[in-house]
């Protein structure tokens, strides 16, 4: 947690004068009881209305001013716990922007929007009231028991007999609470993930009537939940009753020993009362305790969550900027016996891969599903680092280019076609923020969408929904193309990104794209494709089973022959087979 607060540093002095404004209201609310007891003792019971007037009215005047002081203590706080959750949120952010494609497999998604929603939210809360009643609730205990040993010391003894055992009765179930809550907000992440799956794949649910299975599904998740959270708080209920028992016991002992105190003279009427305004006031705090346990318990979790992303230091890239002249300018690709494995296991992905792609050639990756392609190309921008081997562009080793640098140089259309919320041409200067129009409209001719965005009422300033919903699959792959052109790449990585196009479209896009010098790497499983690259990388199982060109290929490798022969000219592919 001291992490998390920290970031509470730069309203230090906020925080001071907040707290400052609580002390003066808690300095009244434990002032008022003696003052009480004055009036009783000097005025009522002396019959004094001058005694009465003067303190009732010392009274009001304190009471204006910790009624100002609560004021400015909600504004300060309410200030400084907006300007922490701003803050957190983008050091949040800013760290997961920071995490390899590794660190973000150990954490889910559906688990990084809660930690900078909900667990973010839950820290403002308790900071919150923290400055207002969190810190005021034990203050005024402590402060009621002493203040009730300066009125009557013997009972005052009453009142604080059962002190130890709340004292330990709170400890343990501050203990149980955290442990309880921790486990709700993973129950949390449960719905969040199921909650976004469900979204992202509404259509293919709506298209296999699948609406009843899924909301059964998620009435599972739900439920976890439900119980999770009825257990935590189900204990947490039990801290009230026992507090306001053992308080009330205290309370009685009070009233009846006080009693007799009073009979024999020995206590004013007025200190009686003011030992039970004090009692009173120890009563409604302890009330708060079990609010105050739920909500530290609960943020303690949170912040918890938190700074394990905040803290993350392997597995984090560094962006630095390298001398100007220190860029990949000829887009030369050696791969020189690599292998790789995901973190997660030791079932090799690739094994002992080797290869070459000169300046401007353009290598078609083929293979069957999970040979290992998509990963393939995730070594290049460095997305994974290679388990064994090395992988080179332009003579210098992937791991000594500088991540800027090298990034820069590629333009990456990935498999599924990823669009952001904003106008055409946004989506276009998202690959380049410094392309003029005229670039970006360059970019959209070689793409092939040009036509199509012309044809929009707005054209390159329609909207774009939510990851192109108002999009077919043809345009949002042409879009990403396009996006990746602006980039001018001295490398383009294609991660099948024509599936959805019809011939004379992705005729015409290669055609296009000949022109374009950079070094592609194209993973396809169209034959008609493959023959149109300098070379051709067949992959089986994580292994190189056959490199050459099409002809050289159609004569040395049985796969490839066989692929060949399941696609008539100008048919669309079938599934590849191993």
């Amino acid at each position: 947690m001291k992490t998390i607060f920290s970031y509470l540093s730069p309203y230090k002095w906020l925080v001071i004068i907040a707290l400052l404004l609580m002390l003066v209201e808690l300095s009244v609310e434990l002032v008022q009881p003696l003052l009480i007891a004055t009036i009783i003792d000097d005025g009522i019971l002396a019959g004094d209305q001058e005694t009465i007037i003067f303190w009732g009215m010392i009274m009001l005047g304190i009471s204006a001013i910790a009624f100002l002081a609560g004021i400015t203590n909600t504004f300060i706080a309410s200030h400084v716990v907006q300007s922490y959750g701003y803050d957190i949120r983008q050091a949040l952010f800013k760290k997961v922007q920071s995490f390899t494609m590794a660190t973000f497999i150990k954490f889910p998604s559906a688990s990084l929007i809660t930690r900078l929603t909900n667990d973010v939210t839950i820290t403002q809360n308790v900071i919150f009231m923290g400055l207002r009643i969190m810190l005021r609730a034990p203050l005024l205990v402590i402060g009621s028991i002493i203040m009730s040993f300066f009125v009557h010391a013997y009972l005052a003894m009453f009142l604080v007999m059962g002190a130890p055992i709340l004292i330990l009765f709170l400890y343990f179930m501050s203990r149980k609470g955290l442990k309880l809550f921790g486990k709700v907000q993973k129950s949390v992440d449960q719905v969040t993930r199921k909650m976004q799956e469900n979204l992202q794949a509404v259509r293919l649910i709506k298209a296999y009537l699948r609406g009843h299975y899924e909301s059964t599904r998620f009435a599972s998740v739900a439920d976890t939940l439900k119980i999770d959270n009825v257990k935590a708080f189900r204990i947490m209920e039990l801290i009230l009753p026992v507090l306001l028992f053992v308080m009330n016991v205290s309370l009685m002992a009070v009233l009846w020993f006080g009693a007799k105190e009073i009979q024999t003279g020995t206590t004013q009427m007025g200190d009686l009362v003011a030992i039970v305004n004090y009692a009173m006031r120890m009563t409604g705090a302890f009330s708060m305790f079990s609010f105050i346990i739920i909500f530290f318990s609960r943020a303690k979790a949170s912040a918890e969550r938190m700074e394990e992303v905040l803290v993350v230091e392997e597995g984090t890239e560094e962006i630095s900027t390298a001398p100007i002249d220190f860029i990949p300018k000829e887009g030369e690709i050696e791969f020189q016996h690599v292998s790789f494995h995901y973190p997660s296991t030791d079932t090799p992905v690739l094994k002992d891969v080797s290869f070459s792609v000169k300046s401007g050639e353009k290598l078609a990756i083929m293979g069957a599903t999970g040979s290992g392609k998509s990963t393939l190309l995730n070594l290049i921008p460095r997305f994974f680092d290679a388990t064994e081997g090395e992988i080179w562009i332009d003579g210098v080793e992937v791991k000594e280019w500088p991540l800027k640098e090298l990034r820069q140089a590629i333009g990456l259309v990935p498999q599924q076609s990823i669009l952001f919320t904003g106008s055409i041409e946004d989506n276009l200067g998202w690959g380049d923020s410094t392309a003029t129009e005229e670039s970006l409209k360059e970019a959209a001719i070689q793409a092939q969408i040009h036509q199509s965005i012309e044809q929009f009422p707005h054209q390159y300033d329609t909207r774009v929904g939510q990851k192109g919903v108002n999009l077919s699959g043809g345009q949002k792959q042409r879009l990403s193309i396009a996006r990746a052109l602006v980039r001018k790449p001295e490398i383009l990585l294609l991660d099948d990104s024509t599936s959805a196009l019809d011939i004379s479209t992705e005729n015409a896009l290669w055609e296009a794209l000949e022109k374009e010098n950079a070094t592609m790497l194209v993973i396809t499983q169209k034959i008609r494709t493959a023959k149109g690259a300098d070379h051709i990388l067949l992959l089986e199982e994580g292994e190189v089973s056959a490199y050459g060109t099409h002809e050289q290929l159609m004569e040395s490798s049985s796969l490839y022959r066989e692929i060949a022969e399941s696609q008539q000219e100008g048919g669309e592919p079938d599934e590849l087979h191993s």
